[in-house]
């Protein structure tokens, strides 16, 4: 499972940061997905190895600007390139009406149908590598988190097991991967489930939108390996402002990841009064000492191109 990191800036973008936007592929997959797409966002997919034509869908969190202001340039270009393929939009009911009023009062034709999915009505969606399935978060405006569980988890054969029944190599051992049946050359038959190992866990990564209450994710959290969550403000800051941007700080977000034994946890969304490491006044290492402080785990502050999979045993690492 890869996650390409195309936007790390929360509201404004920055000199080094754009706003929201982020892909999730499964290793050998030919099809990706984009949750969020921020103004910006098909600049940062062309520094990818990417492609508009193998997008299958795409998941918005919610109706800010900075989380979905790209989303007609996106579709445009997917069009400019010939795409013929429906795409899926998941997201918020007002998302379709945003897309289509901007198709409408532009003109914009696009030679490929668009599957509007109101997350609001339908919290779950399969899309043959992966399961999805949203949690609503608490926000100005109502935003989700989109959890991706892998569905295609392959049982390996036990060598042992298979010596002890006298498979012998070749086709049959294929079969018995597939989960079927076979019957040696003396008549006696082999099940596959008696020579399979037991399968592991299916991966899960956790994508959150913009969200005052990092607890309400608590309950999907738990067996997840990775989770993907804001970080607009360290703590301080954040009673500084007071509570009406609704966001979540550093602290609430370790915190949460501790006590769910999250794995795995990438920050971003990142206030642009947070500077790049060396820069005078509020940093992003303010931010990081925070969470280091709350959570013992693998913890990264992701940057704008970042690129980190993590693999079948759930070891996870910046490619």
């Amino acid at each position: 499972m890869d996650i390409f990191v195309l936007g790390t800036s929360s509201g404004t973008p920055t000199r080094t940061r754009n706003v929201s936007g982020l892909a999730v592929r499964m290793e050998g997959a030919r099809g990706w997905y984009l949750v969020d797409c921020g103004e910006g966002t098909q600049h940062r997919i062309l520094h990818t190895p990417l492609s508009l034509m193998s997008l299958r869908a795409i998941f918005i969190t919610h109706v800010h600007g900075d989380h979905c202001y790209g989303l007609p340039g996106l579709l445009a270009s997917a069009g400019m390139l010939n795409r013929t393929a429906a795409l899926t939009i998941v997201g918020p009911a007002p998302i379709e009406r945003f897309v289509c009023g901007v198709m409408d009062a532009t003109e914009l034709c696009l030679p490929y149908p668009i599957v509007f999915q109101h997350v609001e009505q339908a919290p779950r969606i399969r899309l043959g590598d992966v399961d999805v399935h949203a949690t609503a978060l608490s926000h100005r405006v109502p935003s989700f988190a989109y959890s991706f569980t892998e569905t295609a988890v392959a049982r390996q054969l036990d060598p042992e097991r298979l010596a002890r029944a006298g498979v012998p190599n070749g086709p049959l051992r294929g079969q018995l991967q597939q989960g079927r049946d076979v019957t040696l050359d003396d008549g006696r038959v082999v099940r596959a489930a008696d020579v399979l190992l037991p399968p592991r866990k299916p991966r899960k990564l956790i994508v959150g939108g913009d969200n005052d209450t990092p607890d309400l994710l608590m309950a999907e959290a738990r067996g997840a390996d990775v989770l993907v969550h804001e970080a607009t403000y360290t703590q301080a800051e954040l009673e500084k402002i007071g509570p009406e941007p609704r966001h979540s700080s550093a602290l609430k977000v370790a915190r949460l990841a501790q006590a769910a034994q999250i794995p795995h946890l990438v920050l971003t969304h990142y206030s642009p009064r947070y500077q790049d490491e060396g820069a005078a006044g509020l940093s992003l290492s303010d931010l990081e000492a925070e969470a280091r402080a709350a959570y013992d785990g693998d913890l990264h502050l992701a940057h704008d191109f970042d690129h980190f999979h993590l693999d079948k045993q759930g070891q996870f690492r910046v490619v």
